[in-house]
């Protein structure tokens, strides 16, 4: 199935009407060019579901991770975006990445709390300003990547180039080769 057959099948929400359905720290970030917003039903939020409902292969599905790491005596926060169908090197390339002594994945009630996002539906737009926000370098070379959009009734589609056009995204090398 191509791009735009798939696009056609997807709920999009007009622009208009994000703000009825994300959060508002969500949608200040959202670059208003190249960013779709889409409905998904709850129980295909999550990956693997969402991409056999859906039609869109684990390598365009970007998952935002929250990472909680140590640096120079302090606890910070970052988050990772990486693709369905890679594994993150956590104690090589992320831990080189923040120059962190230690780290971790954040638990799940941390993550919510300091995203003020659904759990399963975190994104990298309207995220902490203190955050780190590392995209692997994987990411970058796909057409087009689905996201999560701060809830899990919804996901963001966009080209990889709005992140790199984005002041915020660091891109980094986090993933391990493909087995």
């Amino acid at each position: 199935m191509h791009s735009h057959e798939l696009i056609q099948q997807l709920d999009v929400i007009a622009t208009e009407q994000w703000r009825a359905h994300l959060p508002a720290h969500v949608v200040e970030q959202l670059p208003a060019q190249g960013v779709s917003v889409f409905i998904v039903s709850d129980d295909a939020s999550d990956t693997a579901e969402f991409s056999a409902r859906y039609g869109f292969g684990l390598e365009d599905c970007a998952n935002t991770i929250v990472i909680r790491y140590k640096k120079e005596g302090g606890e910070h926060y970052a988050a990772l975006v990486s693709l369905g169908s890679r594994r993150l090197d956590i104690n090589g390339a992320v831990k080189a990445a923040l120059g962190a002594q230690r780290l971790s994945f954040a638990k799940r009630e941390a993550a919510v709390e300091h995203s003020q996002m659904e759990f399963g539906g975190i994104t990298a737009f309207g995220l902490p300003d203190d955050w780190r926000i590392l995209v692997d370098a994987a990411v970058m070379e796909r057409m087009q990547i689905v996201m999560g959009a701060g809830v899990r009734a919804a996901k963001l589609l966009l080209s990889p180039e709005v992140l790199r056009q984005w002041p915020r995204c660091e891109i980094v090398s986090l993933t391990l080769p493909p087995q």
